[in-house]
């Protein structure tokens, strides 16, 4: 039986190995993509003052001089002391993704910044499509994904020891002086292979949650989970033309003094403007700091400024979520580490580190075994 799950780990290893390196070393690059911006990019901070944010129909109209045409997707409030982020986003017809960062307090701009240039934007492209067309990427690392599943299950059944003295090399190294590379390389490939293999399991499962829709919507059926996982925001009624209570002020400053009223201490929070005559405020204001999952999501028609229910797990955050909806809302942060903290990231940094080196060491014993029989 060991001989044929070897055969199958083999060739599964050399059709995968390239596509399951790759995934692994992006993965491993971005663990710390929010520090590292943070330590290379002052543009993102700026100097705190006792004083009110400019509300963000200002903002926009600011940050739409600097990019005419553009569409304005959200702007962003960060905590103190960091810069408001307006952001452009479209996919169709023209795909683009700009940030303008600006000073809340005053409105200055601090940096126009092309994200699809931007060296983590690139290294997410690779960790969710190889670099390839998105269609034709995501199914190669759906695909993929499968493939190491099925390796990870047959990598245990060969790394299984048959007796008590074969599992004392199996589980640390042991490494005496004058042992070959051969097996210093094999010893490489199996001991942390093998402690690297549960949260290998957490990166396949919850990678597939964003890789493959069914994938997710059946894992979360499976754990009790009732709403849907598209993202699907609630209209405003067209017929519905009642003047705000603020004095006709922008229905986006209005919702967003809401929302700074209610989330105060809030790490970050969002407005997105109605992008159609019939498309709803949407606004979310983070109750986590680090991680995304306590997002507090808020619907908002554009005319009466009534707020609007959720039929999905993008709604409020406690009054509307089971715990199977909230296990999905943590996909990201589990997938990343940071539903550990810095702890957290640190293991999933080192956890890709282990996983990429493996198609090496893997596929440097099979070149080994492949020399000596040509020897032979």
């Amino acid at each position: 039986m060991k001989k044929a799950f070897g055969k199958i780990h083999l060739w599964l290893g050399l059709t995968s190995g390239l596509v399951v390196f790759i995934i692994s070393i992006t993965g491993c690059l971005y663990a710390f993509q929010e520090e590292i911006s943070d330590w290379t990019q002052p543009f993102r901070f700026c100097e705190a003052r006792e004083q009110a944010y400019l509300p963000p129909s200002e903002l926009k109209a600011i940050a739409e001089q600097k990019l005419p045409g553009k569409l304005l997707h959200a702007v962003k409030y960060n905590e103190p002391g960091r810069a408001a982020e307006a952001i452009f986003y479209a996919y169709e017809p023209e795909a683009y993704y700009y940030i303008t960062y600006l000073n809340p307090y005053d409105g200055s701009v601090l940096k126009v910044k092309n994200m699809d240039a931007d060296f983590f934007r690139w290294v997410l492209m690779g960790h969710f499509y190889l670099w390839l067309p998105d269609k034709i990427g995501q199914t190669t690392v759906v695909v993929a994904m499968f493939i190491f599943l099925a390796m990870l299950i047959s990598g245990i059944v060969l790394w299984w020891p048959k007796n008590r003295a074969a599992a004392r090399q199996r589980f640390w190294f042991r490494w005496k002086e004058g042992l070959s590379w051969k097996r210093k390389n094999y010893d490489l490939h199996n001991v942390p292979g093998f402690y690297a293999c549960l949260f290998a399991l957490v990166f396949v499962v919850t990678g597939l949650v964003w890789g493959l829709p069914e994938f997710g919507e059946l894992l979360h059926k499976s754990v009790g989970g009732k709403v849907s996982l598209t993202y699907n925001p609630p209209v405003s009624k067209l017929a519905v033309l009642v003047k705000n209570s603020e004095a006709n002020a922008p229905a986006i400053d209005v919702v967003f003094g809401k929302m700074l009223a209610e989330y105060p201490t809030a790490s970050y929070i969002e407005v997105h403007p109605p992008e159609t005559d019939s498309s709803s405020i949407a606004a979310n204001a983070n109750l986590g700091h680090g991680t995304y999952w306590k997002n507090d999501y808020r619907y908002f028609d554009q005319y009466s400024l009534a707020e609007l229910p959720c039929d999905n797990i993008y709604g409020r955050f406690n009054t509307s979520l089971s715990a199977a909806d909230k296990l999905l809302r943590m996909n990201y942060d589990i997938h990343v580490g940071a539903i550990g903290g810095l702890p957290g990231k640190v293991l999933a940094f080192c956890v890709s580190l282990v996983i990429a080196s493996l198609p090496v060491s893997g596929f440097m014993i099979w070149w080994g075994r492949r020399r000596k029989k040509k020897t032979l």
